[in-house]
């Protein structure tokens, strides 16, 4: 009996929430960890013989189909064909509106309110207040502050009712993307990255199942080979959405998971692979370098595929998504965000913040745990319930 609770004790678990501690000592066992290097052709050729000599053979799971092959080259047919209705865009806008209640009625609640009550120094501390303590930041707030006091003076206003709509149009601008989303329209690679407990599985999924009722040919590749039971949870998502994923056995090198995954975009005529990566701590720079090796690896193999590396950050964790978005941002090549649990106890105000400081756009918001709980980002509609 003694036996069996420890060996109970003992057993992996499948929680991302790991301890700093347990990540480093994990990482130090793994023998696919990429040591800095500084030369780009030297690491395309360490992603090459890795590749090449990795041992285990890969997976595919045709989900819609219920058929695993054994070996990559082997390509089932799967049927892609949209199998959903599209979500309702009011009452998506209706989930995200309530996310963020507790910022609206807490935070700038009472500010704006409906009557003819005029704007004073009084009204300007309050609302540089509620911003600070939304998660925009200082230096945002700031500047976004500036901007509201000269439009109002522009526009001749004194009133904190006819103030809001300034506000809400001018939150807006500062979070609309500069350019639309290329993978709405053209074949892409979209690689997930992001730190353990963020979400970046279930957003993987939610985007897959998106993607397929646009009638999108897409395939998953399960690059997170370091944590436990990893795989088997993508899985499950891709299950969920009815797309099929490429898969290796726990502890297998990442690149050669993508590599494989490549080969199946290839034959199977996919237009998009969406790629799970490692959940890591954004200050360890060797496990930095392996993401910037996958990234190579698919430059090299699909040079005229359009490449999106987006970031998943948790909204609760306010402006340390901040510092997750720039180190990550320094080793990747970001491209956009992925903004995650706005269905809680989210303040929102960050996706100014990190679209101001960082100047990336936020792509997707998730507003709930529902396969169609994820959302691409609109500026509008966010400004709005976030005021």
């Amino acid at each position: 009996m003694l036996d069996f609770l420890k060996r109970k004790k003992n057993k992996p678990t499948v929680n991302e929430e790991q301890t700093e501690e347990q990540l480093h000592q994990a990482e130090l066992k793994q023998e696919f960890v990429v040591d800095p290097i500084e030369d780009s052709e030297a690491l395309v050729e360490e992603a090459d013989e890795s590749i090449h000599k990795a041992p285990i053979e890969s997976v595919i799971t045709d989900v819609s189909e219920g058929a695993i092959a054994e070996n990559a080259g082997d390509y089932a047919e799967v049927d892609q064909t949209p199998s959903e209705a599209v979500p309702d865009k009011k009452g998506l806008f209706s989930k995200l509106k309530s996310g963020l209640t507790k910022t609206r009625n807490n935070i700038f609640g009472g500010l704006f309110v409906e009557s003819d009550e005029r704007l004073n120094d009084e009204f300007y501390d309050e609302l540089e207040e509620a911003m600070i303590i939304s998660d925009m930041g200082m230096a945002t707030t700031e500047k976004v502050l500036t901007k509201f006091r000269a439009q109002l003076k522009q526009d001749g206003i004194y009133k904190r009712s006819d103030a809001r709509m300034v506000l809400i149009d001018l939150l807006a601008e500062q979070m609309r993307p500069e350019s639309d989303f290329v993978p709405d329209s053209a074949p892409s690679v979209i690689l997930i990255v992001g730190v353990n407990g963020v979400g970046k599985t279930t957003s993987i999924g939610k985007i897959a199942s998106m993607y397929k009722r646009d009638g999108r040919n897409v395939l998953l590749a399960a690059g997170d080979t370091f944590r436990a039971a990893a795989a088997e949870q993508l899985t499950v998502w891709s299950e969920r959405a009815g797309v099929p994923i490429i898969k290796h056995n726990e502890g297998a090198d990442p690149a050669a998971v993508l590599f494989d995954a490549i080969s199946a975009y290839k034959a199977r005529k996919c237009d998009m692979l969406i790629c799970d990566t490692a959940g890591r701590l954004h200050n360890k720079k060797n496990l930095m370098n392996e993401l910037a090796k996958m990234r190579r690896v698919i430059e090299r193999e699909l040079p005229d595929v359009n490449i999106e590396v987006l970031l998943v950050l948790d909204a609760t964790t306010g402006q340390n998504a901040i510092a997750q978005a720039k180190v990550f941002g320094e080793n990747t090549g970001l491209t956009g965000i992925i903004l995650t649990k706005l269905d809680g106890t989210a303040k929102g105000g960050v996706v100014v913040a990190v679209n101001d400081e960082l100047h990336l756009p936020v792509r997707f918001v998730g507003v709930g745990e529902g396969i169609d709980d994820l959302q691409p980002f609109d500026a509008e509609a966010f400004a709005k319930a976030l005021i």
